[in-house]
């Protein structure tokens, strides 16, 4: 008789997966909490002091990005600032608790990676939206929508990777139950000749 049993695949046989922790690693140790926080923290990049968080020299980065290329990032409208909040509030956690279950083969994250794949692409869209023709349009749309790309393409795959598959991290193993022993029963042992 053969059993099916599912085990875990190892995280360095699923390459698709450590892109996708390389992903998560940059958003929370420099996107959410240092670039997108910072947004947050000065509300005018024309007027500030250093805050405590970030560092001053992320600040002054941050700032030449918004100068040299992407306007939207010091104009700081509302509905950005809405976009930044929904980052720090519930993309940062979900990054935190993904990277254990990317790591661990949790297949409990899958759900919670489409929901959260979905709602970053949306965002990343209207943000684009107005890149290419809002009020704050980018002079230098090609770079732009470059260094958004992976915003795009990590969600797409994200959901294209959870959506396959109910348990996305195992594969199937299968293993042979040894046969049973047959016993011999001697004639006339059970009162039968």
């Amino acid at each position: 008789m053969t059993h099916v049993n599912k085990q875990i695949i190892p995280l360095s046989k699923r390459p698709g997966d450590i892109a996708i922790l390389a992903f998560f690693l940059v958003n929370i140790l420099f996107i959410t909490y240092v670039v997108d926080i910072e947004q947050l923290i000065i509300a005018d990049p024309a007027h500030f002091t250093y805050p405590i968080w970030p560092p001053p020299f992320a600040v002054d980065a941050i700032h030449w990005w918004g100068r040299t290329f992407d306007p939207v990032v010091l104009a700081r409208p509302a509905w950005w600032k809405v976009t930044i909040w929904i980052d720090a509030l519930f993309f940062g956690p979900f990054y935190i608790v993904a990277i254990y279950a990317y790591s661990k083969g949790k297949a409990w994250i899958r759900i919670p990676s489409i929901i959260y794949s979905s709602m970053l692409f949306t965002v990343v869209l209207v943000i684009l939206g107005e890149e290419i023709g809002g009020a704050h349009a980018t002079p230098h749309l090609p770079i732009v929508l470059f260094a958004n790309l992976p915003w795009l393409l990590f969600p797409i795959y994200i959901i294209y990777r959870m959506w396959r598959y109910p348990t996305p991290f195992t594969e199937a193993s299968t293993a042979r139950e040894a046969p049973a022993a047959h016993t011999f029963i001697e004639p006339g042992t059970l009162g039968v000749e």
